[in-house]
């Protein structure tokens, strides 16, 4: 066996041991040459031909003693080690440590511009036989001032003479251009971004990607947009780059005064950017929802404080979490349950029995034992409603594969081969997922309202008859490569990016398809996914730091048009919090578009790791945390009606309902001393306590008059005031002018 793929798996940030390096080489650059090769090689040797001429050989050198591991688990399980604590990804981190393969490298001569380059691999096997592999080409491109024709919509602020065009062998490959930063401007936006508020002096990428915690110190991001606002001149403006495709941002890193955009380029050689110019930061927003499509108002329950916690795998369990909420006298509005299905269709109650079917299932053919994990799936969401409780469903776009399908698994996965209902590699073989989670399952191919339909139907009954409210629409990263194949015609280059948004739209038509609301629950989007439904900031650790990256998340995504989004407030993952931390994160969460706590599989092991409240406050032994969590949830329960009139008034073009201060106060450049304070919908001020030991703490007023909820002081603004921040009162003021409207939230 000799395997070479010259872009790997497609991973965005990690190279794989039988691809080439780079991928897409430049002029002047040579190229490593990766190739695995089974145990019976015995040498290996690249024939390298430039331009026709006759080949080189060039011997390849056996990477390292130890075998490396297969691309579907190279890069995410290297990342993952580092945070593996014994979760969900302790099965990824032992495929890498199993994998037994080996790798060989050799390094081609320079390449150059204008020249084409063939290679080839022959292996020489134990016992004398030999093995030729095929031939592969590669090009190299060079930046130049041809090459294409970039499109500039609205006003044109891109900086003479600064469009270059990187043209290989097949045409134009990317476009770069300059735009002009004034002083004191400031940039914001390119979807969720965890790292920072203002982007002015870094540099990063806009690419779908999971990556697991620590999401801060990566610069990635599961929810990317080639957008973003630019704050603080004379007047607001912002840029859309009108691509799916990958784009980079050097936001004044290298020049100051400079913000560099990159794209890759399409076959057409024509990208296009849109420019925003002389509005406020709503202004700016508003054009670029009108382009991309606007959020859908969601019903007043989803402001409600969310139950979840991945081991909560029964019926029985999930009652009991929220008799517990009922015995604390804590109010929950939506549960998501995540560990409910056979985890093989995503469709069936584990436990349940029937027949496997071509055609989807009613709630009739299936049967569930008494003593099964879920003997009454609808009586339980019954009894929920009963108790003023929606119930959203676990979800994940994929077909697994391992272990080889079984019954209704095997119907599904055959339906969605013979069927041509999945994303396919540029072969024509379906595609396999390359990523560490669930690998090698299927991916149908959501851009098709053929297969949208088809995934959906099998899972009608859920929201039909047994009457869910919504789905956590998880896992939307897994389209992996430039090169697959869409029904809608893309390919991954321009497709891949917009899984997500078919994937949360699937769901939010099947859910409206039954009278109800699209209320849809997803960590990973891209321009386009502001319509469907909410989303959260995805996976992290219990950590201070993750919750600073956190709020930065929700005031950057706001920033994009994402209207309904939260946390899962204090973490998921890793020790459980202390009460500290819990306790801020939790006065935090209270005042964000959705409150909601959740934790991650820990193999039932005791103790247990739920971030509820109850189960804190016996961990830490802290007999602060039910009395001030209750406290917090009801202040948030009271809250609703006021956070449902600010939502409408957000997706009817008004600014964000979470948002940063510069929003309402682009001119003042103190709010950016501050970057974590922001506004919820037009009354509420923030200051989230981020750090722990805190008693009091420096906030910054803008100009106004305002009031603080707890002690009703009045403050003027245009100036920092410290003020007292115990555990049950997080800085939070009104301006004077709603707090007559509001003051009853705060001192009922």
């Amino acid at each position: 066996m000799i395997r070479h793929r010259p872009y790997g798996s497609g991973h965005p940030y990690a190279t794989s041991e039988d691809q080439r390096v780079p991928a897409w080489p430049v002029d002047g650059e040579a190229v490593e040459l990766r190739v695995r090769a089974s145990a019976k090689v015995v040498s290996l040797v690249c024939e390298w031909a430039a331009d026709g001429a006759a080949p080189v050989e060039l011997p390849l050198t056996r990477a390292g003693a130890a075998p490396e591991p297969d691309a579907a688990e190279t890069a995410e399980a290297e990342e993952a080690a580092e945070t593996v604590d014994g979760g969900h990804l302790a099965a990824a981190q032992a495929r890498a440590a199993r994998a037994a393969a080996g790798s060989w490298v050799t390094c081609s001569p320079v390449l150059r511009a204008g020249q084409r380059y063939a290679y080839r691999f022959r292996a020489a096997m134990d016992g004398g036989a030999s093995r030729t592999s095929r031939w592969f080409e590669v090009t190299a491109a060079a930046w130049g001032p041809a090459g294409g024709k970039l499109v500039v919509r609205g006003a044109d602020r891109v900086v003479p003479g600064s469009v270059r065009w990187l043209v290989g062998g097949d045409g134009a490959r990317r476009v770069r251009f300059e735009l002009a930063l004034a002083e004191g401007e400031h940039v914001v936006g390119f979807g969720e971004r965890f790292d920072a508020v203002d982007q002015r002096g870094r540099r990063l990428d806009a690419v779908v990607f999971e990556q697991y915690k620590a999401q801060g110190a990566h610069g990635r991001t599961y929810l990317p947009m080639p957008f973003a606002l630019v704050v603080g001149g004379a007047a607001s403006w912002g840029f859309h780059v009108e691509t799916s495709r990958r784009t980079w941002y050097d936001v004044g890193a290298s020049r100051p005064d400079r913000l560099v955009v990159e794209a890759e380029v399409g076959p057409d050689g024509e990208p296009s950017v849109r420019l925003y110019d002389g509005e406020t930061p709503a202004g700016v927003l508003r054009d670029f929802l009108d382009e991309v499509g606007r959020p859908t108002e969601l019903p007043s329950w989803v402001f409600r404080l969310w139950a979840s916690g991945n081991e909560w795998n029964t019926q029985e369990r999930v009652l009991a979490e929220m008799d517990r909420h009922r015995e604390h006298d804590i109010p929950v509005g939506a549960l998501v349950i995540e560990a409910w299905s056979d985890e093989t269709t995503f469709t069936a109650f584990r436990g349940a029995a029937y027949e496997p079917s071509e055609e989807p299932h009613r709630l009739a053919d299936y049967a569930f034992p008494p003593d099964g994990p879920w003997p009454d799936p609808k009586g339980m969401v019954d009894e929920l409603h009963q108790r003023d409780i929606k119930v959203l469903l676990w979800q994940i776009p994929l077909q697994k594969m391992r272990p080889h399908p079984r019954h209704q698994a095997a119907v599904d996965a055959r339906q969605l081969v013979e069927n041509g209902y999945g994303v396919r590699q540029a072969d024509g073989r379906p595609y396999r997922n390359r990523g560490w989670w669930f690998p090698l399952a299927l991916m149908p191919d959501l851009s098709s309202p053929e297969v949208r339909d088809w995934w959906t139907a099998k899972r009608a009954y859920l929201v039909d008859e047994v009457g869910v409210d919504g789905f956590k629409t998880d896992g939307g990263e897994h389209a992996w490569g430039h090169d697959l194949r869409y029904a809608d015609g893309r390919r991954g280059d321009d497709g891949n990016g917009l899984f997500p948004v078919h994937y949360a739209r699937a769901f939010g038509e099947l859910l409206e398809r039954y009278g109800k609301a699209p209320v849809t629950f997803s960590r990973a989007g891209f321009a386009g996914s502001q319509p469907h439904g909410a989303f959260w900031a995805g996976d992290e650790d219990s950590t201070w730091e993750a919750f600073r990256s956190s709020v930065r998340a929700g005031i950057t995504a706001s920033a994009c048009g994402i209207v309904y989004w939260g946390w899962d407030l204090a973490g998921f993952s890793g020790d459980l919090p202390d009460a500290e931390l819990y306790l801020r994160a939790a006065g935090a969460s209270a005042f964000m578009p959705i409150m909601q706590y959740h934790s991650e599989f820990n193999h039932h092991r005791a103790p247990i790791r739920d971030r509820t409240p109850w189960n804190v406050a016996e961990q830490t032994g802290d007999d602060r945390v039910l009395p001030l969590f209750r406290r917090l949830a009801k202040v948030r329960e009271r809250l609703v009606p006021y956070l449902t009139g600010q939502a409408r008034q957000a997706v009817g073009g008004g600014a964000p309902l979470m948002r940063g201060l510069f929003f309402d106060h682009p001119d003042d450049p103190r709010v950016w001393e501050r970057p974590l304070q922001y506004k919820l919908g037009d009354a509420l001020l923030v200051a989230p306590v981020t750090a722990p030991g805190v008693t009091e703490l420096p906030v910054y007023l803008p100009r106004g008059e305002w009031v603080d909820v707890w002690t009703g002081h009045n403050h003027r603004g245009g100036r920092e005031v410290t003020l007292p921040a115990p555990l049950d009162h997080p800085p939070v003021l009104c301006t004077a002018e709603h707090w007559p409207h509001l003051s009853p939230v705060f001192t009922t």
